[in-house]
């Protein structure tokens, strides 16, 4: 497998990345994953990537929603973003539902792939750990204290607490953490859920779900989190990223 970058060097400090979410070929903000609630519809999903990427972020976060909730690795949509970014690394995640589809992202230029659907189904979780390594990132999307996969139309019947001991029993490195209910509302992070994650996981946590401005970027760093993953802020102007 072709690897361009390491991933344990990526979020050296606290982080805020940007992100793409990609639905039928657009860059969208949805309500809370409702794929009926498409919010924002910010244009071309490569020009995007480009204009964040030009900000200088440790990471661009791209999740493609139709592949996350139908399966499939969207190999072409990887490649595309990878060069869209570069030399920014990406970090994307949609579709994954078995090893081979990881590897294939990864081999396709993704620095960090995200799993989320297949690290709570049937598939060892340790055998994503053992293909990617520190490359991989879990997905932990949570609604009700439950976790939720398949675009978030599905339960994995897992509490928060159950599935991050499933990533810390294999050996995951790095995890973002949704709070689904937060997600494109612009109501603030989910603090007490990021309290229990932190609690419950000791590597890399991502934040995302509910980040309206720097204000919450500074509650969530206090918790000890590793970063926050932003996308409806920064198309609203309420959260900006400065060139470094």
């Amino acid at each position: 497998m072709a690897s361009c970058y390491h991933a344990n060097t990526l979020l050296q400090e606290f982080a805020i990345v940007p992100a793409v979410d990609v639905l039928d070929g657009r860059a969208v903000r949805l309500l809370r994953g409702d794929y009926d609630s498409v919010e924002v519809d910010a244009g071309d999903p490569l020009e995007l990537v480009r204009r964040v990427a030009a900000t200088s972020p440790p990471l661009v976060h791209v999740v493609a929603l139709g592949a996350a909730r139908d399966g499939g690795a969207p190999i072409d949509l990887a490649r595309a973003v990878s060069s869209a970014a570069a030399p920014v690394p990406v970090q994307l995640g949609g579709g994954v539902r078995s090893v081979a589809d990881a590897v294939a992202l990864a081999d396709a230029g993704i620095a960090r792939v995200i799993v989320g659907t297949a690290a709570f189904g049937s598939i060892p979780l340790r055998e994503f750990v053992d293909a990617l390594g520190e490359r991989l990132v879990v997905s932990v999307d949570v609604a009700g204290g439950i976790v939720r996969t398949a675009g978030w139309l599905e339960s994995a019947e897992l509490t928060t607490q159950q599935a991050l001991a499933r990533c810390t029993d294999a050996g995951v490195e790095n995890v973002v953490c949704t709070a689904i209910d937060r997600d494109g509302a612009r109501g603030g992070p989910d603090l007490d859920l990021l309290r229990e994650v932190r609690a419950s996981f000791a590597g890399s946590i991502l934040a995302a779900g509910g980040i309206r401005d720097m204000a919450d970027v500074g509650a969530v760093r206090e918790l000890g989190i590793n970063g926050v993953v932003v996308g409806r802020a920064l198309l609203d102007g309420t959260l900006t990223l400065e060139r470094t």
